[in-house]
C-alpha cells in the first residue's frame, strides 16, 4: 500500500442515519458512534453541528456533499487507510437515499476499508409504512426531474409499474409535479407524506385530482419535506385473463396486421377471446394499424 498500512490497520467508515426531524429518533448506537470516530463527514457541517450539538458531542467536520463529493473523497479514503475512523452523515435520515455518499462509499469498498451502516430514521420507508398502499413490493424513484418535459419522460416509464411508487419532492414544484402525474397516471390513488416526525406532520392520501383540488385550497398544505407514495397499476381483468403467450403473439403480428386482424388470429390460435384481445390492443398499443 502506497501509504504503508495494510487493511487491518485502516479505520472504519460508518453510515449513520439521523432524524428526519424529531431529534429523539437518534439511535443510541449513533450516539455512541459519534462519540468514538476521528471525524465526522457531513453534507452541511452547520446544519449538522446544530444537531451534534444538542447532544453535547464535539467532532471534527469534513464537509462533503453533491458539488465535492468525487473530488473530496480521496482524501476522506486517505484519513481511513491512515487509521482514522469516520462517521457519514446527511442533513437528515439514511445517508447516500438521495444524498451524498455514493462516491465515497464505492471507493472505501474498492480500497478495503470496512463499512458499517448504522441504520435509523429513513423518510422514503416512514412514509410508506404509513400510507396504507402495498408494500411488500416498492421503487424509490428518489426526485424527479425539475423540468416538466424530462419529467413527464421519466413518470411515462413507470406508467406501467405494479409495484408501489415513492417519490421525493419539494415546496415549490409539488403541484407541478402532481398535475404531471396526473396526465400520466390519471386518477391513481397516492399519500402525501408531509413534515414527517415533525410538528406539522401530515398524512393525506386522495386520488390525484382530488389531492390537487386539496393541495390548491390551503398552500400551507405544501410546505415541508414531502414523500409520495404512489399506488402502482393495477392490472386489468383483461390483462389478467390473457396468457403471456397470446399476449406476445398479439404484439407480434400487430406491427404488420390491423389489430381486429390480429386479435381474430391469436383468439383462433389460443381460445381466447377475441373481444377481449382487441381491448387489451387498445389499452396497451400506442398506435393502431
Amino acid at each position: 500500500m502506497k501509504n504503508g498500512h495494510s487493511p487491518e490497520q485502516f479505520g472504519t467508515l460508518y453510515i449513520v442515519a439521523t432524524p428526519i426531524g424529531n431529534l429523539d429518533d437518534i439511535t443510541q448506537r449513533a450516539l455512541q458512534t459519534f462519540e468514538q470516530v476521528d471525524l465526522i463527514a457531513a453534507e452541511d457541517t452547520r446544519h449538522s453541528g446544530l444537531l451534534l450539538s444538542h447532544y453535547g458531542i464535539k467532532k471534527p467536520f469534513f464537509a462533503l456533499h453533491d458539488h465535492n463529493e468525487q473530488q473530496r473523497a480521496n482524501t476522506l479514503i486517505e484519513k481511513l487507510q491512515q487509521g482514522q475512523s469516520v462517521a457519514l452523515i446527511s442533513d437528515a435520515g439514511t445517508p447516500l437515499i438521495s444524498d451524498p455518499g455514493f462516491h465515497l462509499v464505492r471507493y472505501a469498498r474498492q480500497a478495503g476499508v470496512k463499512i458499517v451502516p448504522i441504520p435509523g430514521a429513513c423518510a422514503a420507508i416512514t412514509a410508506l409504512c404509513s400510507a396504507g398502499i402495498a408494500s411488500d413490493r416498492f421503487c424509490f424513484e428518489g426526485f424527479l426531474p425539475a423540468k416538466s418535459k424530462a419529467r413527464l419522460e421519466r413518470l411515462k416509464a413507470l406508467e406501467d409499474e405494479s409495484r408501489t411508487l415513492i417519490f421525493y419532492e419539494s415546496t415549490h414544484r409539488i403541484l407541478e409535479t402532481l398535475r404531471d402525474m396526473q396526465a400520466v397516471f390519471c386518477d391513481r390513488f397516492l399519500v402525501m407524506a408531509r413534515e414527517l416526525t415533525k410538528t406539522w406532520e401530515t398524512i393525506h392520501g386522495a386520488e390525484l385530482p382530488a389531492l390537487i383540488e386539496w393541495l390548491e385550497q390551503d398552500h400551507h398544505r405544501i410546505k415541508g419535506e414531502i414523500v409520495l407514495v404512489v399506488e402502482g397499476k393495477v392490472a386489468s381483468h383483461t390483462d389478467e385473463a390473457l396468457s403471456a403467450q397470446s399476449i406476445k403473439l398479439l404484439t407480434l403480428l400487430h406491427k404488420e396486421l390491423p389489430l381486429k386482424k390480429a386479435a381474430a388470429i391469436v383468439a383462433e390460435t389460443f381460445g381466447d377471446k377475441k373481444n377481449a384481445l382487441y381491448q387489451y390492443g387498445l389499452d396497451h398499443f400506442k398506435t393502431q394499424h
